[in-house]
């Protein structure tokens, strides 16, 4: 197994409140991302960190560990489309998971996501469609619909910012990115890699429901973290507002 994180980003939503990539902050002692990569070689995965805004400070987060680094020197002008592809020698045949490093997971999340025996799966939430960042509608267990802006009754559930690719699909999905570039798409999240073609090749959804998860697109995320290690309540994790 292998794992591939999305560092590269500014994190404008929330950079009126912090000055460090998300990924670094300070969560129960450790910045998030050493937590989560941790979490990952304790199983057996390699890693690879794709790097760009203030990108020594990940790099120092990680400082010691047997983690590769990838740079995407147009992190201002780009999405993680281009940082995928700045990456792509990493998607080399082994299983993969794609994740945002501002996503705070556990174990739990882990062991689901490394046991679902289908080619394509992306993490959902199925109690989080009243607020959220972005929804899909599924269908018998499998994407037909997405988006920021999808419609409250279309919504079924919120996507957790985490995928699991087979590595039999793996050169697929190389050769899927590498024409999106190519056609200069490049200011697309590397999930459209995956929704471009549901049609061709379905992708599954898992629900998270039952645990506690957090992307941090605005401070009250970050609260909501730390809150959560400080009292283990897991119903904190919806966004009110």
């Amino acid at each position: 197994m292998k794992a591939i994180l999305m560092a590269a980003g500014v994190g404008s939503r929330i950079s009126r409140a912090v000055s460090k990539p998300k990924s670094t902050l300070d969560v129960g002692g450790a910045p998030l991302i050493t937590r989560t990569v941790d979490m990952l070689i304790s199983h057996g995965v390699d890693v690879a960190i794709v790097v760009g805004f203030r990108n020594t400070e990940v790099r120092e987060a990680l400082e010691g560990r047997d983690v590769r680094f990838f740079f995407n020197p147009f992190y201002r002008v780009t999405n993680s489309m281009a940082s995928l592809w700045f990456a792509r020698e990493f998607l080399d045949g082994d299983d993969i998971i794609l994740a945002n490093a501002d996503v705070f997971w556990g174990e739990g999340m882990y062991s689901d996501l490394e046991s679902d025996t289908n080619d394509v799966v992306m993490l959902g939430d199925e109690s989080r469609v009243d607020v959220g960042d972005y929804f899909f509608r599924v269908e018998d267990g499998l994407i037909k619909g997405y988006g920021k802006e999808l419609a409250r009754d279309d919504r079924t559930t919120e996507y957790v910012g985490i995928a699991r690719i087979a590595g039999h699909m793996v050169p697929e999905f190389r050769h899927r990115l590498e024409d999106l570039v190519a056609a200069e798409r490049y200011d697309l999240w590397w999930e459209n890699v995956l929704y471009e073609h549901i049609d061709e090749t379905p992708v599954h959804v898992r629900d998270m429901s039952d645990f506690f998860w957090a992307e941090i697109d605005y401070i009250d995320d970050y609260q909501r973290i730390l809150d959560y290690i400080r009292t283990g309540d897991r119903s904190i994790k919806v966004r009110t507002g």
